[in-house]
Parts: structure tokens; C-alpha cells; sequence
């Protein structure tokens, strides 16, 4: 695990969601902290997200947000973390955290970080990347998604090792351990489409 020195974490940016999702939050920005992972993410300083950078930084840790232009200029920007880095767009600002990062956690969130989550799988099925995925699903919040990939699987529309594009923890007490133990992911593009 000594390579992961910089977790992206796709989550949401509601306030709206469920106190053990802010709990879980709040308990990542303690274990990165603690294990000297910079934070790698969106950039805001409201909901999920924002609880998460503002637990790293309470406990000393590095935070680097990414935003785009429009939202940070509509306030939503968080200015106390360490580095705010400002995009033109949201593709830029997707493409920066995943070059900032050495392993992606997804937490639960909304459209947004639905679609975050399939582009960055969708990046190490085509062998842009070969980084861990880990899908945090904090009281069951992902299971329809896994269960989603397995019935494309099923109907054949995904193929059987692409469950190893990710791993799936319970509980935040579980990151650790599974970036230790995420095996490498066959990136033979080729092979894929035939």
C-alpha cells in the first residue's frame, strides 16, 4: 500500500443523505489522514464532499480540490484546502483527478458520482489505467449498482472479468486492507472486444 499516496473519492455533494453516509465521511477523512493519503476531489465545500476534505484537514492531512470554473464561481468552492485547482470544465476536471490520484473510492452520491464511477471504470476496461476502484456501499447504497453489472454480464454486454474492475468493502474500516490486497487488472484491450 505504500504506492497509494493519493486517494480520489468520487461522493456526493448533498447534505441531504443519510447520517451514517456523513458518519463514514467523516471516519475516511480520519483514516487518510492518519495514513498520510492526500485527498484528491471535487473540489466543494458542501455535503459529503466537503465533510470529507474538512475531516482530513482537521487531522493535518492534504486535501487537493478540483473544480470546475462555473462552480467554483457560484461559491461552492472550498478556499481552505490545501490546493483548489480550477478547470475550464467538468472533462478537465475528471481527467486531472484521475492523473492526481493512485486509487479512486467511491462513496455514495448522485448523478454525478454515478457517472464518475463509470467513466473511471470504463477508463480501466480500456486499459487507460490500471489503478484500484473501491466501491464503499455504506449500508447497501451500492448494491443495485453491482447488481446492475452483474445482470449486464448476465445479458452479456459486459464480460465475466470485468467484476474485477472493482472491489467492494461494508465499511470504511475495509479501504485499507483492500488497496493493499486489489490485484492487477488484465489491461488486454484487445482481447476485450473479440
Amino acid at each position: 500500500m505504500a504506492n497509494i499516496k493519493s486517494l480520489c473519492v468520487y461522493c456526493g455533494s448533498s447534505d441531504r443523505g443519510s447520517p451514517t453516509h456523513h458518519d463514514a465521511a467523516l471516519h475516511l477523512g480520519g483514516i487518510m489522514a492518519k495514513a498520510g493519503i492526500r485527498l484528491v476531489y471535487g473540489g466543494g465545500r458542501i455535503g459529503m464532499m466537503g465533510r470529507i476534505a474538512d475531516a482530513v484537514m482537521e487531522r493535518g492531512g492534504e486535501v487537493i480540490g478540483i473544480i470546475p470554473q462555473f462552480l467554483e464561481q457560484v461559491e461552492v468552492g472550498h478556499s481552505g484546502v490545501t490546493q483548489l485547482i480550477v478547470t475550464d470544465n467538468m472533462h478537465d476536471r475528471k481527467q486531472k483527478m484521475a492523473e492526481m490520484s493512485d486509487a479512486f473510492l467511491i462513496m455514495p452520491g448522485g448523478l454525478g458520482t454515478l457517472e464518475e464511477t463509470f467513466e473511471i471504470l470504463t477508463w480501466k476496461q480500456l486499459g487507460l489505467h490500471q489503478k484500484p476502484i473501491i466501491i464503499a456501499d455504506i449500508d447497501g447504497y451500492w448494491h443495485h449498482l453491482t447488481e446492475l453489472i452483474d445482470h449486464m454480464i448476465a445479458e452479456s454486454y459486459a464480460k465475466e472479468e470485468n467484476r474485477a474492475l472493482f472491489q467492494v468493502i461494508d465499511s470504511i474500516d475495509e479501504l485499507l486492507p483492500a488497496l493493499s490486497a486489489m490485484p492487477a487488472f488484465n489491461t488486454d484491450v484487445e482481447a476485450k472486444w473479440l
